[in-house]
């Protein structure tokens, strides 16, 4: 039988170094990026979800980014069965198509499709939403860790409609939700490659705090002073996000500056530690070592003669 086409995926979490090498496998491979970030597709949200710059964006072709509005839902069901058809016309073309991303639900999507679930049960969604203001999502939370440990390490309090989700899912089914996301079988006709960017824990933490110190110097605390003044806040699921948040909170008076660039350094250390557990879950991933002794052009041909070799 033919082989299959095969497509090369760069996963990882925030801050390791996924954007500029990725753009830099691009040029070498007459590549197209497939952003799976489940930020980076809405507009105005530039320095905060650390899309790619003008000039990244420019010289590699981005598929994904700005394409909705913050007020706009986006799930990622829709985004895996559109990045998927992307994919096919971008070889189509005779292109090398590379899917980006830190959002692993997004990479799952394109690569193995999702578990639509069984419908609404209007009671127990009604038993669980009863609980949600009773309780709050903290305790809901613990519940999902006990029940379904591995959809619990991917979501937080603070996106409380996932959890009831995933909890509806086990009262009605008697199953985890991420054991019917590992049963998911799409049948696909091309084959996707996974390389995952691993960072010595205490380096890619420093990497996020200095990340964060440079937001700041390059205007994170305007972009969401724009947003505010758009109307916009951070009840709207886009800007409940690490980062536009703890500035929300800053601009209502809620925080100090210092606490909420402590904050967003604190909370996207944690969200970094969610990715990893996400990622390592899945066995398929090949690891890439990462240091600051490494650079990148080494990092890049690792990946391809990998690739290559495969």
């Amino acid at each position: 039988m033919p082989h299959l086409p095969r497509v090369l995926a760069l996963v990882g979490p925030t801050a390791s170094g996924k954007t500029p090498l990725s753009c830099l496998l691009a040029e070498q491979l007459n590549g197209e990026i497939i952003s799976a970030d489940s930020r980076q597709v809405y507009k105005h949200l530039d320095i905060g979800t650390a899309k790619p710059s003008r000039e990244q964006l420019k010289q590699i072709k981005h598929h994904f980014i700005d394409i909705l509005e913050p007020t706009e839902e986006y799930s990622a069901g829709q985004y895996g069965k559109e990045a998927l058809s992307t994919v096919k016309r971008i070889l189509q073309r005779g292109r090398f198509p590379i899917l980006v991303g830190g959002s692993g639900l997004y990479i799952r999507a394109v690569i193995d499709g999702l578990f639509e679930g069984p419908g609404k049960d209007p009671e127990v969604r009604f038993q669980l939403e009863q609980r949600l203001r009773e309780e709050g999502a903290e305790a809901l939370l613990e519940q999902l860790k006990k029940v379904d440990p591995q959809s619990a390490t991917m979501m937080s309090p603070s996106k409380p409609r996932r959890i009831l989700r995933a909890l509806e899912v086990y009262y009605i089914t008697g199953k985890p939700l991420s054991k019917f996301h590992a049963e998911q079988q799409r049948q696909s006709d091309i084959e996707f490659v996974q390389f995952g960017l691993h960072w010595d824990r205490k380096e890619l933490y420093k990497r996020i705090n200095e990340r964060v110190d440079r937001m700041m110097q390059h205007g994170f605390l305007d972009e969401v002073r724009g947003l505010k003044k758009m109307g916009l806040s951070s009840s709207l699921n886009a800007l409940n996000t690490v980062g536009y948040k703890e500035l929300f909170e800053y601009l209502d008076g809620k925080l100090r500056l210092d606490e909420a660039v402590e904050l967003i350094k604190r909370n996207t250390r944690r969200f970094a530690k969610r990715q990893l557990t996400w990622f390592r879950a899945d066995k398929r991933i090949r690891w890439i070592a990462m240091s600051t002794q490494r650079d990148f052009e080494a990092i890049a041909k690792q990946i391809r003669e990998q690739f290559i070799s495969i």
